[in-house]
């Protein structure tokens, strides 16, 4: 019965958790914000239940939220990380500890700041002594821990072509979304620059002209390449677009590439962790006897290497979109070289600004567990620039045509967070909830 009931309070709390604050899913998919909130609540039901109720609890229950953010994180169809602790502590004093122990410290330690209070107030004031020390430790080993060196430096643009907020993707404003991003880069013409970042998918070309479907004019397939291959020489500069194209009748594909300022593609970089239900489609063939027309007509075909692209200025580490929210494809590019990191990203049919919002407060902690600059480039915001400590230094606004440019760093080497990755945390925690439980057995057949 106490465990049923501690599950019960779990699944209560995640009510107002994430009701709210995934209200954006209703107009995406009204049927996944109910079955998404459900899941929730049964893996916050979970940690609770799993929490020992005697004063095993104020050291039990921080690590079973940790292990409660990792399980939705990583399932199911690849995790759904957000609504997260760590989003909501971006601007927390306590920000900078994600360098040592990654995000899910960030999740630890404010859950166990909560319980530190709690057990104050119901005067078990060893226990929050106790259930406070492990905060303290770690945020001043944080602020040793090893950072990145700086190797060089970059002058970067940031495009946003702009354009209404609300609308969903369709092929018939793929030209219109193209031509937003050419006016808006026109802006840079006479400025020295090393980059040039364009969003996700504006390219988006059709393979045939279907013109008795839109209003207007569709951009076509042999139209993009030549037009940024004369950008990059016209500007002096490696230009980095999002595009998104149809391989084949059952498969698309999205992809940022490395035009050069030869005009030559050097690089090219296709997303590996694809967004459920929006780019690929989980059980298709079920799915689809019972809701085809509601359902994406291709699944995109996942990258499968490293997040990277490499030019003769610098190595970018890349992250398209969706992938921001996961630390370990951040962790991935900078593993294999990445001096700073991208994130192109289209976040213009979403409903509200959440997601958006959600998505810089995922670049912010991105940036400091890696210890890289960040540029995010959104169609219609946010386009972002936020340096290794999680700082905004430069933001376009939702539906605003501009662009931003900055001088950033070059940074070489790993913080912990990308070295050790989740390990530590998860293996703590499942010993602290351990811990927990053997001590309540002890004490009870002392007690007996």
């Amino acid at each position: 019965m106490a465990t049923r009931r501690r599950f019960v309070l779990g699944a209560v709390f995640a009510a107002g958790w994430f009701l709210p604050t995934i209200l954006w899913m209703v107009k995406f998919t009204a049927p996944g914000y109910f079955l998404a909130f459900g899941l929730f609540a049964v893996i916050l039901g979970c940690a609770t239940a799993v929490t020992p109720p005697d004063a095993g609890r104020f050291f039990a229950l921080p690590a079973a939220i940790v292990l409660a953010e990792l399980w939705r994180w990583s399932w199911p169809f690849g995790g759904v990380p957000l609504a997260t602790i760590p989003m909501g502590q971006v601007a927390s004093p306590l920000a900078y500890t994600v360098r040592l122990f990654g995000s899910l410290w960030l999740a630890y330690s404010t859950v166990a700041l909560g319980a530190a209070i709690a057990a104050w107030l119901l005067g078990h004031r060893r226990l929050a002594v106790a259930a406070l020390a492990p905060v303290l430790i770690i945020g001043s080993l944080a602020l040793a821990a090893p950072r990145s060196d700086y190797i060089g430096s970059l002058d970067v643009a940031v495009v946003q072509g702009g354009g209404p907020q609300g609308t969903r993707f369709s092929s018939c404003n793929a030209r219109a979304v193209f031509e937003r991003q050419i006016e808006a880069t026109a802006a840079l013409d006479g400025i020295d620059l090393d980059l040039i970042l364009w969003p996700e998918n504006v390219v988006n070309p059709e393979t045939v002209d279907r013109a008795s479907a839109c209003a207007e004019p569709l951009l076509l397939a042999d139209e993009p390449a030549p037009i940024l291959a004369e950008l990059a020489r016209q500007h002096d500069a490696t230009i980095v677009p999002g595009w998104f194209v149809q391989v084949d009748e059952e498969h698309n594909a999205n992809y940022s590439e490395a035009i050069e300022p030869s005009g030559e593609v050097v690089d090219r970089y296709d997303k590996v962790r694809l967004v459920p239900f929006g780019e690929f489609v989980p059980f298709r063939g079920l799915l689809e006897s019972v809701a085809e027309s509601a359902l994406p007509e291709r699944d995109t075909m996942p990258g499968s290497e490293p997040a990277i692209l490499v030019t003769d200025d610098a190595t970018y580490a890349v992250n398209i979109s969706w992938e921001i929210f996961f630390d370990h494809r951040a962790r991935d590019g900078v593993r294999n070289g990445g001096e700073v990191i991208l994130n192109p990203t289209n976040g213009s049919s979403y409903w509200l600004t959440q997601v958006q919002t959600q998505q810089l407060a995922s670049t912010r902690l991105r940036a400091i567990e890696t210890d890289r600059w960040v540029l995010q480039a959104a169609p219609t915001g946010f386009s972002a620039v936020v340096n290794p400590d999680g700082d905004i230094v430069d933001k376009i606004s939702i539906g605003d045509q501009a662009v931003m440019v900055h001088r950033i760093e070059r940074r070489d080497g790993q913080t912990l967070a990308v070295q050790w990755g989740a390990w530590p945390m998860m293996i703590g925690s499942l010993a602290i909830i351990a811990a927990a439980w053997l001590a309540r057995r002890i004490r009870r057949r002392t007690e007996a």
